[in-house]
Formats: structure tokens, C-alpha cells, sequence
């Protein structure tokens, strides 16, 4: 098979009909600020995710609103100061154990943000998004580990990005 790519490819092939291309990544910057700082965002009793993991997991959501909420000519530059995960762990339950959610343990993620549209800054702020409502909209069977993150981070794209709306203050 890799020869046969090859061989398409030194040939200037392109893709066979119906073959989708990667998509243009969207026009984020993305840094994690002190990781090692963050409240909640590794297990610290060993049965739940790795920092690497987490950050893994938030980095793909960024990227997927990101790139499902920019239009053309917008950027964001986007700091995550701190992660404290939804729930919290269960001591010696194992490394794949799921947290115990309650309404007092919502995710909360703080960020500093700017939304350039065509390299001018139309919105910056920094705050924490959260949702003490977050279990009344859940989704029974969220095949994520992050699922209520990347739902209070989808609402959070849609009202400060899409909408443009700026944060209480």
C-alpha cells in the first residue's frame, strides 16, 4: 500500500474521487500556562487521567471549536491558566475509574483570550468558564472523559466567538 502512495504521489497524483483532505486548521494559538499549577487537572491518587492526557483531550476540543466557530479573517489567541475538571477522583479505583460528579463539582477553566478579526483585537478578556448547571443539560453516556468540559466550552465559543457577546463583569 505505501508503494502504491508513493508512487501516486512522485507522480503528482491527487486523491481518488470522493477521498477527503485533511481540513485547514483553524487560526488558533493555544498554550497551556504553568500545567504543573492547574487545580484539578491529573489524578493525584492515580485513578484517573494524566495531566498529558487532559491536556490532550482539551487541545483536540479547542481545536474542534475553533475550527467549527472562526470565520474567515478571525484568530484567537487563547492562554488556559487554570483546569479543575468536573467531579472529582476516587482514591484506588484504578487508572480508567470514572470521577464522582455532583452539581457542587462543575468543571471550571480559566482563560485569557483574544478574538482578532482581521489582525485587529475586537474582544479580549480573561475569565472562568463554568456552569454550576451543568448536569441539568448532560447527555446520558458522554463517550468522553471530558464531555461536560467540552459542553461549557462549546457554550462559552458560541456566546464569546461566534456571538461576540463579552463576558459579565
Amino acid at each position: 500500500m505505501r508503494s502504491v502512495l508513493a508512487a501516486c504521489l512522485s507522480l503528482g497524483l491527487a486523491p481518488a474521487a470522493g477521498a477527503q483532505a485533511a481540513p485547514a486548521e483553524a487560526p488558533l494559538t493555544l498554550r497551556f500556562v504553568a500545567p504543573e499549577r492547574y487545580t484539578d487537572a491529573e489524578s493525584r491518587t492515580g485513578s484517573g487521567p494524566t495531566l498529558r492526557t487532559t491536556i490532550g483531550g482539551l487541545e483536540r476540543i479547542f481545536r474542534d471549536l475553533a475550527g467549527r466557530t472562526l470565520r474567515p479573517g478571525q484568530s484567537l489567541t487563547l492562554d488556559v491558566l487554570d483546569i479543575d475538571l468536573a467531579g472529582i477522583d476516587l482514591p484506588g479505583a484504578g487508572p480508567t475509574a470514572p470521577r464522582l460528579v455532583s452539581d457542587a463539582t462543575p468543571p471550571r477553566i480559566r482563560l485569557r483570550y483574544a478574538l482578532a478579526e482581521r489582525g485587529r483585537v475586537v474582544l479580549a478578556a480573561e475569565e472562568t468558564v463554568t456552569d454550576i448547571n451543568f448536569l441539568l443539560r448532560a447527555r446520558p453516556g458522554g463517550s468522553s472523559s471530558l464531555a461536560y468540559e467540552r459542553d461549557i466550552l462549546a457554550d462559552w465559543f458560541a456566546a464569546r466567538i461566534a456571538r461576540r457577546e463579552p463576558p459579565r463583569g
